[in-house]
């Protein structure tokens, strides 16, 4: 067997798949980490363009003439399951790895991937997503990310031994998984990728976590922002709990309980009864003991934001799943 030969044999050929809405600041450079991968096997890029009001499609143009593994697929309804079944129906390999287009990765990313689907037999493999901020603000929010505190115990956000997971973040996949199943659910406008990693173990499947992946995470850059992505991740994690018995946990159930009791204790006790606002004064009390504990080596003014980014996520999340509508879905 020649060379090449062996080198086909044992690297199968990935296809990047990247939903793209404005994303003008960010997608040559997340472009750029794909292109660059150190990984011996066939490597294309397919990129779902939704009607972005940036320089996006221009950018994307130039990154296809360039370079002949970048290819380009209309998304006319910009949401990121359908563009994520677009590219993918437009892809031709056999493994699958899915990215954001404002995501980094380290140059070896794609063939620990292929090392791991191997290794484990897992349907999907993932890793961290590390957050890391720019600003101060954005620091915050990044320490934040990964505290237990802040998002709980989820191996994706604050690491941990690898193994079996219930979801990660992005992920690499076997194709004929992703054919079986019927790729994403286009009517989930978000978590997406909980609902198909759900999809996967219900069916029989591993997903499976490793801190090797790593992809490098930019928060949001202003607290009006974070409120409305944590917001809109409390209103489509009760989605999914309608959607799939028996998913409901304690992390996720942990911030609509407590906007509950902060916001009952806190109006008990302004009507009169000041036990009540016991509620809280001992949730007021755990944000900044937390923030302190999560809070050390940023900058003073990171540390500043921490508490307040801390109750926005919280509050967010269970104002989210506590209105979420059951009209929420997109149509089928």
């Amino acid at each position: 067997m020649t060379e090449t030969a062996d080198t086909d044999a044992r690297w199968p050929g990935v296809s990047v798949v990247v939903p793209v809405l404005d994303e003008e600041a960010h997608l040559r450079a997340a472009v750029s980490t794909v292109l660059g991968q150190d990984y011996p096997g066939d490597l294309e890029v397919v990129l779902a363009l939704g009607p972005s009001r940036d320089r996006t499609d221009e950018i994307a143009a130039e990154l296809a003439a360039a370079d002949d593994r970048v290819r380009l697929v209309p998304n006319p309804s910009g949401a990121t399951g359908a563009g994520l079944n677009l590219a993918l129906a437009a892809s031709r390999h056999e493994v699958v790895v899915r990215l954001d287009a404002h995501a980094l990765i380290p140059d070896d990313y794609v063939q620990v991937a292929v090392e791991t689907l191997r290794r484990t037999g897992a349907d999907n493999v993932g890793g961290l997503m590390a957050a890391e901020g720019v600003t101060d603000f954005q620091r915050a929010v990044a320490a934040a990310m990964t505290s237990p505190f802040g998002v709980g115990q989820a191996s994706f956000h604050t690491g941990g031994e690898e193994g079996p997971a219930l979801t990660v973040y992005l992920g690499a996949f076997r194709r004929e998984v992703l054919d079986r199943l019927g790729g994403y659910d286009e009517s989930f406008l978000r978590a997406q990728d909980w609902e198909l990693n759900h999809r996967i173990r219900s069916s029989g499947g591993v997903v499976w976590f490793t801190p090797r992946l790593t992809v490098s995470y930019r928060p949001r850059s202003s607290l009006r922002a974070l409120a409305r992505q944590y917001r809109d991740y409390g209103r489509w994690r009760r989605v999914v709990m309608r959607e799939h018995e028996g998913t409901a946990s304690l992390r996720y159930l942990a911030p609509p309980v407590a906007v509950v009791v902060v916001t009952v204790g806190t109006v008990v006790g302004l009507a009169g009864w000041r036990p009540a606002l016991l509620a809280p004064a001992a949730y007021a009390a755990g944000v900044i003991v937390a923030s302190a504990i999560a809070g050390s080596g940023l900058p003073p003014r990171s540390r500043a934001w921490l508490p307040l980014v801390l109750a926005t996520m919280h509050g967010a999340w269970g104002v989210g799943f506590l209105t979420s509508p059951r009209a929420l879905r997109a149509p089928p």
